[in-house]
């Protein structure tokens, strides 16, 4: 969820002007676009997902990327937005969370209510990734998907999940308006995972704001 600068292949002619001034344009793709459309999200997820000089976290690769898509878009309700100028800007995807709470499973601590009430209810939905080709409003166009993919499944809340070394991913979501609710871990899993949440509306982040970490805050959800 963090970027470094490369051109990024063309999705149509250009006529000149940058991608990062070009207007920028949200489009809905259903699993036949997806499938067209994976070696073009798979340099996404490698430009977007560069490791940086010292960072000693080493990302999945390219496959694996692809492996988790292909995972991804048997759950039932997978989505995927993509933000598309001159070039591919950006993608976002996922599903709706079980309303059986399995999704956090393993979480270490207690679940705030509104989070809990939210999943129940079937408002909630889990992104598998964000990601951001450099762009100068990188974080006003990834509330953009954000929202996008909330409003069309009518869900309150983004739920998504970190490996808690990836602090460049952490750091992303945290500037794109998620807050940490913890530290979880799979069963039988080896990695120790954040899990963060995005709340769509203003009341719900009114009642999450006191029960979960603010990025930076110190509280139980820092990375």
């Amino acid at each position: 969820m963090t970027a470094v600068p490369r051109r990024g292949r063309p999705r149509k002619p250009g006529d000149g002007e940058s991608c990062a001034v070009a207007p920028v344009r949200l489009r809905r793709l259903d699993r036949r676009l997806v499938d067209g459309l994976r070696e073009d999200l798979a340099d996404l997820y490698t430009d977007s997902r560069a490791t940086a000089p010292g960072d000693a976290y080493r990302r999945p690769g390219r496959q694996d990327f692809l492996n988790r898509v292909t995972a991804d878009m048997g759950r039932p309700g997978f989505a995927m937005v993509i933000a598309e100028s001159d070039v591919l800007m950006g993608c976002a995807f996922g599903f709706p969370v079980r309303g059986d709470g399995s999704w956090w499973l393993g979480l270490d601590g207690v679940m705030p209510r509104s989070v809990g009430h939210l999943t129940v209810s079937g408002r909630a939905f889990a992104f598998g990734d964000i990601l951001i080709r450099p762009h100068p409003q990188d974080r006003r166009l990834a509330r953009r998907m954000q929202e996008r993919l909330l409003t069309d499944h009518q869900a309150s809340l983004g739920a998504t999940l970190v490996v808690g070394a990836d602090h460049a991913a952490l750091a992303a979501l945290h500037s794109w308006g998620w807050l940490d609710v913890g530290e979880l871990r799979r069963p039988l899993g080896a990695a120790t995972f954040r899990a963060l949440v995005f709340p769509a509306e203003e009341r719900t982040a009114a009642r999450l704001g006191d029960l979960v970490a603010m990025p930076g805050g110190g509280g139980p959800g820092g990375p």
